[in-house]
């Protein structure tokens, strides 16, 4: 008996160490990269040992990764279109599973030596980003901005280089509220910017760093680069014609109620809501696997550490997301993911 309890203490000490050899590799989106590197990521590492690489290379360049299956999971703030499953599963057996994990407000930010406090309506910002609004003291801006001392100086319309959930996000906006936007330059995660916006930065931290190096910038960020930087942000008018500023309270308020299809791809995001205290630009943000966990996973053992992670980030993890400054999901909504991550499999089996 006392040799029988041995080896199953033997086993039960191999499989931890086993598991906590076990890491897993993720890329993609730079807007919820905080969220994951400095929440998620250390406090699961902690609660399990199993370890989590996640590079902050941009929606487009995650989804890639994936598609390759250089990573467990991707990461991206925009959905794949029905065009991009389609050929993924062509190409690699399986289906990909979006598993949300937060949503967040995307602000605008600028920089105007002395002034801190900034108002600017939908169709200014995309006239701005048109590139026919070219000058701080614009009449339309300023009539937004009484007793505000504009200067003449030129507006540096700042933009994303790399493919971009965020620019995905900010884009839907552009399109949902302005017509010439939308038939111009749509939405995307890569679009062809006027040539008035000619400053591009990599990741949402390059475009919060063009902005802070450049005197007559604006850009758009999650909320959390803008404050991280200590950057001034656009006070927005919502479809209601209230004035909003970004927060986690106004995003909240902009994603009560929101309807997501079987599959939790949230395609226009939320944009351009209809309640009067939400704020209009807000995105959710997705981790991208696998189904059939064999695809990318050497082994039983890091498919049930991908599973192990999906649910500790709907669970756990969830808590962590407003010290973070996003917003966590709804109890519906964890529901439905958890339903998603109960049918990966590994060559068959059940990862359940």
């Amino acid at each position: 008996m006392n040799k029988l309890l041995s080896s199953a203490i033997a086993a039960t000490a191999l499989l931890g160490v086993a598991s906590a050899q076990v890491t897993l590799t993720g890329a993609g989106a730079t807007f919820p990269a905080p969220l994951y590197t400095e929440a998620y990521i250390p406090n699961f590492t902690k609660a399990t040992g199993i370890r989590v690489n996640y590079q902050a290379v941009g929606s487009g360049a995650g989804i890639r990764q994936l598609t390759d299956k250089v990573v467990h999971f991707g990461a991206s703030d925009a959905p794949l279109s029905d065009a991009q499953l389609k050929e993924i599963q062509e190409k690699n057996g399986s289906p990909v599973l979006h598993i949300p994990t937060a949503l967040g407000p995307v602000a605008l930010t600028f920089n105007l030596p002395g002034i801190q406090e900034l108002r600017l309506d939908a169709a200014t910002v995309a006239d701005i980003f048109l590139g026919k609004i070219i000058r701080w003291n614009d009449p339309r801006i300023a009539a937004l901005n009484p007793g505000v001392q504009l200067p003449r100086q030129l507006i540096s319309a700042t933009h994303r280089s790399d493919g971009s959930g965020t620019t995905f996000i900010f884009t839907s906006y552009l399109s949902a509220v302005s017509p010439e936007w939308k038939s111009k330059v749509g939405a995307g995660q890569s679009v062809n910017w006027p040539a008035f916006s000619g400053l591009g930065g990599r990741g949402n931290a390059g475009v919060a760093a063009l902005v802070t190096q450049t005197p007559g910038a604006i850009g758009y960020v999650e909320l959390k680069y803008a404050l991280e930087n200590k950057l001034p942000v656009v006070t927005l008018k919502n479809q209601a014609g209230n004035w909003i500023k970004p927060s986690l309270a106004s995003a909240v308020e902009a994603t009560s109620g929101i309807d997501l299809p079987d599959d939790l791809r949230l395609q226009n995001q939320v944009v351009n809501t209809k309640d009067p205290q939400g704020y209009p630009i807000v995105g959710m943000t997705w981790l991208l696997v696998y189904q059939k966990q064999e695809v990318t996973a050497k082994s039983l053992e890091e498919a049930k550490a991908l599973v192990r992670f999906l649910n500790w980030v709907l669970t756990e993890g969830q808590k962590l997301n407003e010290g973070a400054s996003y917003v966590r999901l709804s109890p519906e909504v964890v529901k439905r993911a958890q339903a998603l991550v109960n049918t990966m499999t590994y060559n068959g089996q059940p990862l359940r």
